[in-house]
């Protein structure tokens, strides 16, 4: 694998697992106190969490998935990045 794959892997790993992790205690703050804006900052990291595994999880599936339908999924899920901010947008702005 090349060092540029690498390195989309590890960082994907990375997005990954800090996001599921800071969306675990956003949802445990958000059942403590059952403010709104919790709840929408918590689907904002889990949609950061999902870009992450998508992205990681584009190598090792290559020889089980075709290449062009990976990509379009990898490329396809920056969605996901644009939806995650607009939660964090909507988050700030709510009263």
């Amino acid at each position: 694998m090349s060092l540029a794959r690498l390195l989309e892997q590890y960082v994907s790993l990375g997005i990954f697992v800090l996001a599921a992790g800071l969306s675990i205690l956003s949802y445990l703050a958000w059942r403590r106190e059952r403010d709104r804006r919790m709840r929408v900052v918590t689907v904002g990291y889990v949609l950061f969490a999902v870009y992450g595994l998508v992205v990681f999880l584009e190598h090792p599936l290559l020889p089980y998935v075709p290449y062009a339908t990976l990509e379009l999924l990898e490329h396809g899920s920056a969605v996901l990045i644009l939806g995650g901010l607009l939660a964090f947008f909507l988050a700030l702005t709510r009263d």
